[in-house]
């Protein structure tokens, strides 16, 4: 990711370990570049799953120390806000060169519809499968969010579901239409050789 891009950089988050995702993204955030995030949910974290969840039910514990109503760490839930917390931590946030570098992400859990149809890129030094050692443990956001009370995992499976369908349609009559192109091409080649040699 080391050129600048005048439009948003969409990046798939499945497969994406989440403290070295938010790094890089922290980085080019704070050099003016947009980025998207869809699939949060599908985000890696390593260790055991019930690490992170111990760990998280600790980060649940903790509350404003003179007054618990009052507005003391938000324990979001959300897949996307896990992420975004995590990002935020890595950038400048009370200063305006920070705040300005956060307006400029986004970030989804799915894959909404403006960006179902766009092109989606990976961060390779972010790979689960290049920088975690195989054989290491490893959880999904999306299984730790939904045990500390995240309530849209099954709304989010079913909108994927439905959405890798309509991929797939695309993704056949897309190489159909290839097929087809192709057939015509090498028609009209052979019919422009029948005519040469003809002598037209």
């Amino acid at each position: 990711m080391a050129t600048f891009s005048s439009t948003p950089i969409i990046i798939d988050g499945k497969g994406h370990l989440l403290g070295r995702l938010a790094s890089i993204i922290s980085k080019q955030l704070l050099v003016g570049q947009k980025i998207v995030v869809v699939r949060c949910e599908e985000v890696n974290i390593s260790g055991s799953f019930f690490r992170n969840k111990l760990r998280y039910h600790n980060f649940l514990h903790k509350r404003h120390i003179v007054n618990p109503k009052k507005s003391g760490p938000f324990h979001h839930r959300a897949p996307s806000k896990i992420l975004y917390r995590a990002i935020r931590g890595m950038v400048p946030h009370k200063s305006a060169r920070g705040a300005a570098a956060l307006e400029r992400l986004k970030l989804f859990d799915g894959v909404p519809p403006p960006y179902d149809k766009k092109k989606r890129m990976v961060v390779p030094e972010a790979l689960r499968v290049l920088r975690l050692k195989p054989g290491r443990k490893y959880c999904t956001v999306k299984r730790l969010s939904h045990e500390v009370g995240w309530g849209y995992k099954d709304v989010i499976d079913r909108l994927e579901e439905k959405r890798k369908i309509k991929a797939q349609a695309f993704h056949e009559r897309k190489l159909a239409a290839v097929k087809l192109r192709q057939k015509a091409i090498v028609d009209s080649a052979s019919s422009f050789e029948k005519l040469t040699a003809l002598g037209y």
